[in-house]
């Protein structure tokens, strides 16, 4: 087996892993919660950097398997990455005590601790072949940003926020905007 066979086999197994994972949550949650809405689940920044981890390692690990690689490529696993790691620390330093819809206890090891230090790993094992560039990242803040936003418009509608640092009705705006300017 190659190089590029067995990291292509590494990020298809993490991405088929990290799937089963969310699939069995969202399950978990429409089975046993009375009165759930399933667009909550999607609403946590969890999930969705979850999601976007799970269809870069799949697509990564296609391109390794042909032993391809592209800039647009290397872009979007440096994106995941950073959700991703945003994902760990934040679970780890913020959510960790609190009930955050992860109540099947290896899904919730999946979620926020084996996929954020895996893909961390698949970036250490293969960086870009050329540096991206402080310009070329920022765009990678685009989509905390818009999430930001969308949780925050959604909230009053919804009468719910996904995590309670980015519930205004606890300490004002004013918190949120800190804790949301800490974590970036």
């Amino acid at each position: 087996m190659t190089a590029n066979r067995g990291l292509a086999l590494f990020r298809i197994f993490f991405a088929a892993l990290c799937l089963a994972a969310l699939v069995g949550q969202f399950t978990y949650n429409v089975q046993n919660i009375a009165n759930y809405r399933p667009l909550n689940f999607f609403s946590f920044f969890t999930v969705e950097s979850n999601i976007i981890a799970t269809a870069t390692f799949g697509i990564a690990g296609w391109y390794a398997w042909q032993g391809r690689n592209t800039r647009w490529l290397e872009l979007l696993r440096g994106a995941a990455t950073m959700y991703m790691t945003i994902t760990g620390i934040t679970y780890t330093l913020l959510l960790s005590n609190i009930e955050v819809d992860t109540a099947v206890p290896w899904i919730n090891v999946v979620l926020h601790y084996t996929m954020p230090t895996v893909i961390v790993i698949d970036w250490l094992v293969d960086l870009p072949r050329k540096r991206i560039s402080f310009r070329e990242s920022l765009i990678w803040l685009a989509f905390p940003l818009a999430y930001l936003v969308y949780s925050l418009l959604r909230g009053p509608f919804a009468d719910w926020y996904p995590y309670p640092f980015l519930d205004p009705r606890i300490d004002g705006y004013g918190h949120v905007a800190i804790m949301s300017l800490l974590i970036a």
